[in-house]
């Protein structure tokens, strides 16, 4: 029996990279002219094989970076100034897309305003603890005081 490397996942034999034992007619007629798998040569298994650790490193630095984001982001103070009121009433809203740009401004982090959680707008000044997803999955939380501009 040849063995065959996957190139794309298939059902009943198992996933993308994967080495398995096929017969000489389904590797021949089935899997080769729908680009499923490859004659598993020894060229052919080393290169998968370096393939496969380049894709952990990299998805071992992504967790890393992501992590180190977090850290950083836990210790950040964001200090965003917006017009007031007398009372203390901001003139307008502090929301998500600001907060977002002002991580970006302070730390050149990039993070979706679609991550920033903030159950309503802020309308007025104060400290306020918001929290941040940051890619990778992980979520941050940053504390923000929105102040009065002068």
């Amino acid at each position: 029996m040849p063995e065959a490397i996957l190139l794309k996942d298939v059902e009943a034999l198992g996933e993308q990279g994967k080495v398995v034992d096929v017969s000489k007619g389904y590797l021949r007629n089935y899997l080769i002219p729908r680009k499923l798998a490859q004659p598993a040569t020894r060229g052919a298994v080393e290169e998968i094989r370096r393939r496969q650790e380049a894709e952990e490193r990299a998805e071992r630095q992504a967790i890393e970076r992501a992590e180190e984001n977090i850290r950083l982001l836990n210790k950040t103070v964001l200090t965003i100034a917006q017009q007031a009121g007398a009372d203390g009433r901001l003139f307008g809203s502090v929301t998500p897309q600001d907060i977002a740009n002002a991580i970006r401004d302070a730390r050149s982090i990039r993070v979706d305003k679609a991550g920033v959680h903030l159950p309503e707008p802020i309308k007025n000044v104060g400290t306020y603890m918001v929290v941040v997803d940051v890619p990778g999955g992980e979520s941050a939380t940053i504390k923000t005081m929105v102040v009065a501009k002068k």
